[in-house]
């Protein structure tokens, strides 16, 4: 009796397994980060590159914030939770941001985006160089639209 009830649990089981390794990450799209940032990533090419735009939230600048350029690239990856990199050049200061991350799609389909970031600012002398590098995390996830 005990084999007949674990039959179907397990089948259920199977087919949840199965519908989420489906769900592949997609990168395209407008994505929101914790601190209220948007970005926006264009299509993959063949290659895995890819092109966008970041308006970030936050800046340490009394400068207007401005729409930023963004190229990346992605490693697809096999089990569908891609690995991607890409840089921010800043339009409005001296620094640039390399961002490396993540994409991770829930059993919902959630896609959430996680990311480590290097922000290295342009400083007057090699001497001053202790303070122009910076690091943190950013979690994004997709706005529906």
């Amino acid at each position: 009796m005990a084999k007949r009830r674990a039959a179907p649990v397990l089948a259920a089981v199977l087919l949840c397994l199965s519908a989420a390794a489906a769900r592949k990450c997609n990168l395209q799209g407008l994505w929101k980060n914790q601190l209220g940032s948007n970005m926006t990533l264009s299509a993959l090419d063949a290659e895995g590159t890819f092109t966008g735009s970041y308006h970030t939230a936050v800046a340490d600048t009394n400068k207007r914030i401005l729409v930023s350029p963004l190229r990346g690239a992605q490693q697809p990856g096999t089990k569908g939770q891609a690995t991607f990199g890409f840089t921010v050049q800043w339009q409005f200061t001296d620094s640039v941001t390399a961002f490396v991350g993540q994409c991770f799609v829930d059993h919902r389909g959630k896609e959430t985006l996680e990311t480590t970031w290097l922000l290295r600012e342009e400083v007057p002398t090699r001497r001053d160089s202790w303070k122009a590098t910076r690091i943190g995390t950013n979690t994004f996830t997709r706005v529906k639209g």
